[in-house]
């Protein structure tokens, strides 16, 4: 279970021959897979999604000593990245000399673990097109965060309905692409509902410079990650509006608690969302405009958000969603609601500030 060394690269095999441009090959270990009572190796990755966090993961996995393939949309990405060794999203940081390069297509499935690097609502496609080739029991590790719009479904629910021969996982917590593709100090939490291969995907992907804490808590780690991004988009807006210190403060607090009743609602473990995945997210996204959804939240708190870049925000998606799943169990949500009227045009920054400010006073809880 200990970290591979590097070996020098060997000849392809017919499992990438028409996908390849270029993947070095590695000496491996291998873990027992207790799902299907085979032993699987851990040993080639590969992540779907060239963006800033793809390519983060990617550097993260090479220095693990992994062999992985960074996959991209189409060719024309691909061919950027091979010659430049540097994503666009991520100006003056270089790939790792270990990343192999190719677009994305249906024999990535048959990699030992694959990350899905893509947006929320993109997740289904991308998992759908890995789903031909997948083997039974293969981790396939949703690295996004966010909630399905329409469906309502977490990620790893659906990696399961759009490829049902994955051992779905989910990757969240406090980290942000710049910091991990750059190899600075980084924690984070990989959950799946196997504890055994929860714990073998950490030691695969671990490394001196990030460091996975492995959960069976799925559904906790995935809710931490979701409603930190609508948080981080309220605690912006106070930034941009200018609302003090103390307001920001008060906002984080209430909004935690907002995201505490609301996983406890849904069944997450205490431990899980006090843990990185939930306050630790919420601590680092309220408080950065490393943050989209905090960058986005700044330019509605100063009444730019049509220059805001919102399209890459997950927040903006994941909000209404949040809200629905809560009205739904009951849960109380004031300050989700409120940057749910702001992006709907429904009560502007002020006015939601005064409806927060302005409820009935109640008992800390």
């Amino acid at each position: 279970m200990n970290s591979t060394r590097l070996s020098s690269p060997r000849k392809r095999g017919p499992i990438c021959q028409n996908l390849l441009l270029w993947v070095p090959a590695f000496a491996g270990t291998t873990v027992f897979q207790p799902l299907t009572g085979k032993t699987m190796a851990f040993d080639r990755i590969a992540v779907v999604g060239a963006g800033a966090w793809g390519t983060a993961l990617a550097n993260a996995v090479a220095r693990a000593g992994r062999a992985v393939l960074l996959a991209t949309r189409d060719r024309a990405g691909a061919d950027v990245l091979v010659k430049a060794r540097e994503s666009p999203r991520l100006p003056g940081v270089r790939l790792h000399e270990h990343v192999g390069i190719a677009p994305v297509g249906a024999d990535v499935g048959r990699y030992d673990v694959i990350l899905l690097a893509v947006p929320s609502q993109d997740l289904r496609a991308a998992a759908a097109a890995i789903a031909p080739a997948l083997r039974e029991g293969t981790p396939v590790i949703a690295c996004a965060k966010g909630i399905e719009r329409g469906t309502h479904r977490f990620m790893t629910e659906v990696i399961a309905e759009s490829a049902p021969a994955a051992q779905p996982a989910i990757l969240s917590g406090p980290s942000f692409a710049a910091d991990v593709a750059r190899g600075l100090p980084a924690a984070v939490t990989l959950a799946a509902g196997d504890e055994t291969v929860a714990a073998a995907l950490a030691r695969a992907l671990g490394s001196a410079a990030l460091r996975p804490y492995h959960s069976t808590d799925v559904r906790g780690v995935e809710i931490g990650g979701a409603a930190k991004n609508v948080l981080a988009i309220a605690a912006g807006i106070v930034a941009g509006r200018g609302l003090g210190a103390s307001a920001d403060a008060a906002l984080v607090t209430r909004g935690f608690a907002e995201l505490f009743r609301f996983g406890r609602a849904f069944g997450a473990r205490p431990e899980t969302l006090t843990g990185l995945s939930g306050l630790g997210d919420v601590i680092l996204t309220c408080s950065s405009t490393q943050s989209r959804n905090y960058s986005y939240g700044m330019a509605l708190g100063r009444g730019d958000a049509a220059h805001a870049g919102g399209a890459l925000a997950e927040g903006i998606f994941t909000a209404p969603v949040l809200v629905e799943m809560a009205n739904a169990k009951g849960v109380d949500m004031p300050i989700a609601n409120a940057v749910v009227d702001i992006l709907a045009g429904r009560a502007s920054v002020d006015e939601a500030t005064e409806t927060l400010m302005t409820r009935p006073f109640r008992a800390e809880g």
